[in-house]
Parts: structure tokens; sequence; C-alpha cells
């Protein structure tokens, strides 16, 4: 793919990638119901755990600039099994995010016309209640958007930049226009009605807000000089993004009482109470340019995983094919739209957010495992002691940060005495692989800084966020997994191995036609 991106452009993209939806539909929802005021708190820890990854990403990006993302970093380090699994829950974050967004645009466009979103929505009685909404315009919005995505990626970046300059403007007029009626008492009557579970709760939840900064590092491919573009690129907007979500979330505190915020249009709604109902118009528009930002990032990134997933013949090659005029992957992009498109059309916001925070979690959680084992392990160089060293200690990270996300998910019954032993097994694992573990490979350029602290720390409260999400996204998750084992070892593995094969044998033969053209050249 053409090299045209530059640190600018990824700080762009990472803006309009993660802030849209999340922000404006599910803040509200947290507020009132999770955490109360303090939600903001919740935006910090959510924001917290995407930094992390954040570094875990960069580090790969740079050290392998293609445009798979995690399923090419995963597929390097863990092999091709636990590359794809991570791939398909990936791609299934993407539709699924994407579709959110999309049914999220027609109820502010709604908005902004003073309508009711199902105004715009077609009623089909037949269908289960969750389904039975249909969205033309979320269709609309997802194929226009693809049609773009296509077209260029700069050019994508460009629209990028306007969209997300202006989103930015609208979201500087919330904070000043919101601080005018701003309430002190609002925020400090009651902070934290539903107490730190309610607090764990919403950053699992919010953590939707935050889902889109992969999609920058699938761009890497096209990014002049990764080394330098991609740390800055990546960390500069997951900063800038955390900043202002606890600002927008503060001030939405600050404007009303918890119980009373909106759960649907809380911004709208809470300068109507706030006797400034003309403002409503002005927060929609902006939703609708930060979710139009979302839905391009989204395209162009997806996409790419696609591509690259191609490239493996665990989907079709056809995928991969990157069009010679627009130098974009133009048959993975409709596909992964034609997909977003018909979620779009039947599904309901309700029911898609926890099932897209369990699946990015999990994959966030396999990607710092997957850092350790690139510093820590080199095939054919590691000693058997030291890789058996580094195996167990990954296990002891894991676990007990499994079993601290199982005691909190329960309930907390077993009281701090259980959290001080799991607690303490992580710490000793992790101070164990620094101590006690060689490092096997340094990075080249840039590199996540206090390994292993920081990639142990991301597994940590990756894992313990995913004890907060609710069971019935747990089984959703099991299920889509289910899907993925079986066209894996029923097409997606032969199909990989037989590619394999192929090129070996032309390595084979490419070594012994050169071995007879020295010696041609010897006699």
């Amino acid at each position: 793919m053409k090299r045209t991106l530059t640190w600018w452009d990824l700080i762009w993209f990472g803006i309009g990638a993660v802030i849209g939806a999340g922000i404006f539909v599910l803040t509200g929802q947290e507020a009132r119901d999770a955490a109360g005021p303090a939600v903001v708190v919740s935006y910090a820890v959510s924001g917290i755990s995407a930094m992390l990854s954040v570094f875990c990403y960069t580090e790969f990006a740079v050290e392998i600039p293609v445009a798979g993302g995690s399923f090419a970093y995963l597929r390097v380090e863990l092999g091709d099994f636990m590359a794809f699994i991570a791939a398909g829950n990936i791609l299934l974050e993407y539709c699924i995010g994407g579709a959110a967004v999309a049914r999220s645009w027609t109820s502010y466009f709604a908005t902004l016309l003073d309508h009711h979103p199902n105004d715009f929505r077609i009623h089909a009685p037949s269908l289960a209640a969750d389904y039975s909404r249909l969205d033309p315009i979320a269709v609309a919005v997802v194929l226009l958007i693809c049609l773009f995505a296509v077209l260029s990626t700069k050019g994508s970046s460009r629209f990028n930049y306007v969209l997300s300059i202006v989103h930015l403007a609208v979201i500087a007029f919330i904070v000043v226009a919101g601080l005018t009626r701003a309430r002190a008492a609002n925020l400090t009557a009651d902070f934290a009605p539903f107490g730190a579970r309610g607090i764990f709760a919403a950053s699992a939840v919010l953590f939707f807000a935050y889902i889109g900064f992969d999609a920058v590092s699938t761009m890497a491919e096209e990014t002049r000089d990764p080394a330098r573009d991609i740390p800055v690129g990546l960390v500069g907007a997951m900063a800038l993004t955390t900043a202002v979500y606890c600002v927008l979330a503060l001030v939405l505190c600050l404007m009303q009482p918890y119980s009373e915020i909106d759960p649907d249009a809380p911004f709208s709604v809470a300068f109507t109470a706030a006797g400034m109902d003309w403002a409503k118009y002005i927060v929609a528009f902006g939703a609708l340019k930060g979710m139009t930002t979302v839905l391009l990032v989204s395209a162009v990134g997806q996409a790419r995983y696609l591509t690259h997933i191609a490239r493996t013949h665990m989907v079709p090659p056809c995928l991969a094919r990157v069009h010679p005029r627009f130098g974009t992957p133009v048959n993975a992009t409709v596909a992964m739209a034609v997909a977003t498109a018909a979620i779009a059309l039947f599904t309901d916001l309700g029911i898609l957010s926890n099932l897209l925070s369990i699946s990015t979690l999990f994959i966030f959680m396999l990607v710092a495992v997957a850092l350790l084992v690139r510093r820590y392990y080199v095939a054919g160089e590691t000693p058997a002691a030291d890789r058996n060293k580094l195996a167990a200690c990954l296990a002891v990270i894991v676990a007990s940060s499994v079993a601290t996300a199982a005691c909190w998910g329960a309930g907390g019954g077993a009281g701090w005495a259980a959290y001080a032993v799991t607690v303490a097994a992580w710490l000793a694992a992790t101070l164990f692989l620094q101590c006690g573990v060689p490092k096997a490979r340094a990075p080249r350029t840039w590199g996540v800084p206090l390994v292993p602290w920081l990639p142990a720390a991301s597994i940590f409260i990756n894992i313990f966020l995913l004890g907060s999400i609710d069971a019935a996204s747990f089984v959703r998750f099991g299920v889509w997994t289910a899907a993925l084992l079986a066209y894996y070892f029923l097409f997606g593995l032969h199909a990989s191995y037989d590619t394999a094969k192929a090129l070996a044998a032309e390595a084979d033969a490419a070594r012994v036609e050169e071995g007879a053209r020295k010696a041609g050249a010897g006699a």
C-alpha cells in the first residue's frame, strides 16, 4: 500500500476513531445507573487500561509495520491459532461497533430535525423486539463511508481532519457553555452513590468509548516513518482522548444531578434542562460529526485487518486485493461494509456495548501477553529453562488476574484476604520475570518502557474489567468463539497450511535454482 501518512495524520485518525458514539451515548446511561458523578473516575480507569494497551500496540506497530494489526502481531508471537481467534473477535468488534455507531447516527440526526429516532426507522413487528426497528439511514451512511474509504486513504485522512477539527470545536462549546450552568452541589452531594463496584462496572462498559485506536496501528504499512510517527500518533491521540472524556463527563455531572441525567441523549437534555434548548442542536451536530469520523476510520482499519488475514488464505484470498489505481483494499472494504450495514439495519444499540467491550478487552490482554513473549523468547535461541520460566510467569500473571476478577465478579465474599493473595501472586510473578528471566530481544527503534511491569499491568487491568461484565455477554462471546473454532478447523487451518507449504516449496525451488546457477558459473 502507498506510504502517505505522517504522525499528524495518525493523531487525527486516532481522535476520529475514538471520540464518537461512546461519549455521547453511554455517558448518561452509566452516570445515572452505574457510577453517578464518579463516572469521571470510570472514564479515567478505562483510559488507563487503553493507554497501557496503546503502548503494547505501538511497539508491535513499529517493529512489524504491516496492515494486519493485532492479527499480525499475535501470529508472529503466538501462532496462527491464537491470531485467528483474536482476529475474528476484532472483526466482530468492528462490525458491531460500526453498526452501533451508525444507528446512533440516525438517532442524533433525528434530534437535529426535532424528531424521534424511530420516526426514521421502519417497524417490522414480526421480528424480535431488539431487531424490529429497521434503519435504512444507518445502512446508507455505512455504504457512503465505504465509498469514501475505497477511493483514497489520504483523502480519507484529509476528510477526517476537517470533521475532527469541527468536532473538537463543538466539544469546546459543550465544555464552556456547560460550565456556565454548572452547580458544584450536583457533583459533591453524592459523588459515588454505587461505590467502587459501580465505578468499575461503568469502566467495563465505557471501554466501548475507547474502541478504535487499534485501527490506527493497522495503518503502519501506509506510514512514512513508522518508528517516529506511530508512537507519537497513538500515544498523543489516546492522551488527548482520555482528557476530553473526563472533562465532558465532569461537565455533564456538574450541569444535572446524576439521577436526572437522560440515558439516551444526556448532553442535549442537560442543556434543555438548563434553559439552553438551542444548544441541543449544536450538540447533535457535533455528535454526528464525531460518529462520522468513527465510521470512516473504522472502515479504513477493519478492511486492513481483513486484507492481512486474506493474505494468509485463512479467508478467501480475493479479499486481499489492493486496487491498482486507488491503492486501497477494495474487496475487503466492501465486504466489511456489507456486514456492518446488515447488522446496522436490524440490531438495537442496547444489546451491543458489553459484547464490544468483552471482545476488545480479550484482544488487548492477548497483545500484552504477546509483547512479553516477544521480549523474552526467540525460537531456536532461548534456552529451554528460560522458556519454561517465562511460561510459568505468564501462567501465574494470567491466573492471578483471572482470580482477582473472579473474586470481584462474585461480589468479593472472600474479603480482602483473597485479593491480598491474588495481587501478591501477580507481583511476585512479574518481579521474578524481571529479575529471574533474561530478555531475549530488545526493540530496534522504539519499545514499551518498564517491561515487564507495563504489559503485566495491562493484562491485569483488562482481565479485571472483564470481571465486571454480565454473564450474558460471556455467553455471546463463547458462541462467536465456537463458530470461529469451527471455521478455523474446517477451512482456515487447511488453507493457511497449504499456502505455507506452497511458499516453502517456492523457496526451496529458488535455492536449488540459485545453487545450479552458481555451479554453472564455477564450471
